[in-house]
């Protein structure tokens, strides 16, 4: 017996075959086109993550030694995607989370006076990441496209919703509630779409999915769209919330960083709603068919395994993101160069759509080495930003951080993430959490897995990194240059 899960991510869809004790069977992998059509702006052709999909799911089954009995599916959060209900064809792309096009939608909302309301009914902020303010810019810039969703004729929804009308040939619109409480329209008290919030963004309540449980029944794969597989959907998350279940995060003050595009690091409040003044945001982990809700505190820091593919792709500094580590480790630190990747501004606890990136102490001497270096101390310090306000202004212990996602991989990294936090970091044996936490949900939802306490023996370590000396003047230099990159743009 095994779960197919399928991580439909920010550059690339992943699928997994994950046998019964927990272990990857199969994998496979297909990336599609990021589209930057002006500065700040992100976009995805919503037909590219269907088909790297179909690719994906298509590679992992021919190389898989079992047959799936059900399909789990997690995916970048905050994406909006229109599509039409009928025929599945999305008329125009998807505005991507880290898209910035909304942070004047964003600043009028504020200046009108409703960051206080929106905040205590949704846990988030009024800023570009979030759904909501994507769904108001296509009300006001693309109005036909909108016009068939005030007709009915179109529906809207985040990467989830949109794979589960593709896999199940259009019979279900829905999403879960780890999703819905990231797009600025979801009432955490409630615990459902809130018809305040959709009439300040101007969305359409009945264009909406239907939210369900994070397990159980969700849908059934149409063979006829799918692979010729007719299996059901039985586990639905964002990605984030996945990975802290893919972790077995399942008790209170359990934390985890992934490490992926951006880094987000989430600790589990168990049945409290906790709320932060200090840039964290409350969000919704997961609800069981029960009814009952689990929820989190989240720091997203936008970019991080990012910044590294920017040395690449941008840059041509590395071939590869793995060869930033053995570039890094010739220096022996970044030789004062600081770099803060605000490449799509700064996430929490910052939250400034207007940074930008900036390398500060550049001299003569100078190299691609120390840049690289610069870039992994960068994320650390990121991750540690979150993890001041974590212990801080919320006032939770973090005794160890549980780490994943492809930078995860990187030893100096880890190393420089226990030094700068002083807490242990420990790795799992299987990185692809994401993925994994897609298909522990799916699994609970077939009766696969019995609990979550039998899915924690699962958990394998692969390393734990024990803090060494942390280097407090590089922090203090770091937070230095992260004023000089805010309110840039």
């Amino acid at each position: 017996m095994s779960v197919l899960a399928i991580d439909a991510g920010t550059t690339g869809v992943t699928a997994l075959v994950v046998t019964e004790d927990g272990r990857i069977d199969a994998r496979g992998y297909r990336e599609f086109a990021q589209h930057f059509p002006e500065p700040g702006w992100v976009e995805h052709v919503p037909e590219e993550i269907w088909q790297a999909t179909l690719a994906a799911c298509r590679a992992a089954l021919d190389r898989a030694g079992t047959a799936p009995s059900c399909v789990g599916i997690t995916n970048q959060r905050e994406t909006a995607v229109l599509w039409d209900a009928a025929t599945l064809a999305a008329p125009r792309p998807a505005i991507v989370w880290q898209d910035r096009r909304t942070a004047e939608i964003c600043a009028s909302l504020r200046e009108a006076g409703h960051e206080p309301r929106v905040a205590e009914l949704t846990g988030l902020r009024l800023d570009p990441y979030f759904t909501g303010s994507k769904f108001a810019w296509l009300a006001g810039h693309d109005p036909r496209a909108w016009e068939h969703v005030t007709g009915g004729r179109a529906v809207v929804g985040t990467v989830d919703s949109y794979l589960v009308a593709r896999l199940t040939g259009g019979a279900r619109h829905v999403t879960d509630p780890s999703n819905a409480s990231r797009t600025l329209l979801y009432d955490l008290a409630a615990g459902g779409w809130s018809a305040e919030l959709c009439e300040l963004f101007g969305v359409p309540m009945g264009a909406l999915p239907e939210i369900v449980p994070n397990y159980g029944e969700i849908g059934r794969t149409d063979p006829a769209s799918f692979l010729g597989l007719d299996l059901p959907i039985s586990g639905l998350a964002g990605d984030q919330q996945a990975a802290l279940f893919g972790q077995t995060c399942f008790s209170p003050g359990d934390v985890k960083c992934t490490y992926g595009t951006g880094s987000f690091i989430l600790i589990n409040t168990g049945s409290e709603i906790v709320r932060s003044d200090a840039g964290l945001l409350t969000t919704v982990a997961w609800q069981t068919p029960s009814g009952e809700i689990t929820y989190a505190l989240e720091g997203a820091v936008f970019v991080t395994g990012a910044a590294v593919q920017w040395l690449r792709d941008g840059l041509g500094l590395i071939d590869s993101a793995p060869e930033s580590e053995a570039l890094a480790r010739t220096v022996p630190d970044s030789g004062g160069v600081v770099f803060v990747p605000a490449l799509t501004g700064l996430g929490a606890p910052h939250w400034d759509p207007g940074a930008r990136g900036t390398i500060l102490g550049i001299t003569r001497g100078t190299t691609r080495a120390h840049l690289a270096r610069a870039t992994l101390e960068a994320i650390a310090f990121e991750v540690r930003d979150v993890v001041e306000v974590m212990t801080g202004a919320a006032g939770l212990k973090v005794p160890a951080l549980k780490a994943d996602g492809g930078a995860s991989g990187n030893d100096l990294l880890m190393q420089v993430q226990a030094d700068q936090l002083g807490v242990p970091v420990e790795r799992p044996a299987i990185q692809e959490t994401t993925a994994l936490g897609a298909a522990f949900l799916a699994g609970l939802g077939t009766g696969l897995w019995s609990s979550a306490g039998e899915l924690r023996t699962t958990w394998t370590l692969d390393r734990r990194f024990e803090p060494g000396t942390r280097d407090g003047a590089a922090y203090a230099h770091w937070l230095r240059a992260v004023e000089r990159a805010r309110s840039w743009a």
